[in-house]
């Protein structure tokens, strides 16, 4: 005995979900929403507290602290994953540097000239925007200042510092130059 299934958009919704995201979305999707008003026996934490919304509630359990951050290598002296790719960042562009410096005996006049020298792609010399950080860089006449600024300054987000010796400072309360403490 074979069962007529009405094709209907809600069903058709389903088989795709199925099919793109998993059974476990469809499961969650043919959950009725009972409003806490509907059922009394209900142990909803908006019905017991009148003030609050679900909208509420979500901001406040989002609020956990950052995952704590594992290092990449033995010796990474990033303190968060934010720093771990500024920093990662800043190694790629000063290889690519020392690299273009030995070939051409000068150093670049802009990330984009960089681009295909070393592991340094022109994709990564698009924008200056890095996730948490902004990337500057500013030649001079005999070398370079390379810089990382995070968006936010803290303990998790150092600014970072480089010129033409490839030697990386890092600091949390301003914004890093030549005198912050070298980055190991």
């Amino acid at each position: 005995m074979a069962v007529n299934r009405r094709r209907t958009p809600r069903y058709r919704a389903g088989i795709l979900a199925i099919g793109l995201m998993g059974a476990a979305f469809v499961v969650a999707q043919e959950q009725p929403a009972t409003p806490a008003s509907s059922n009394p026996g209900s142990s909803n934490p908006a019905s017991s507290n009148p003030g609050s919304t679900p909208a509420n509630q979500g901001s406040t359990q989002s609020a956990q602290p950052p995952a704590a951050y594992h290092p990449k290598f033995p010796g990474d002296p990033a303190r968060s994953e934010s720093e771990a790719q500024a920093l990662g960042y800043m190694r790629v562009v000063l290889r690519a540097e020392r690299e273009y410096k030995k070939r051409h005996d000068k150093f670049t006049d802009s990330l984009e000239a960089l681009g295909g020298t070393a592991s340094f792609t022109k994709r990564m010399a698009h924008t200056t925007d890095r996730g948490d950080y902004t990337a500057s860089y500013r030649p001079h006449k005999d070398g370079f200042v390379f810089t990382m600024t995070p968006k936010q300054v803290d303990t998790e987000h150092r600014s970072f510092y480089a010129e033409d010796d490839y030697v990386i400072h890092g600091d949390d309360q301003k914004a890093a130059d030549l005198s912050s403490p070298k980055v190991k």
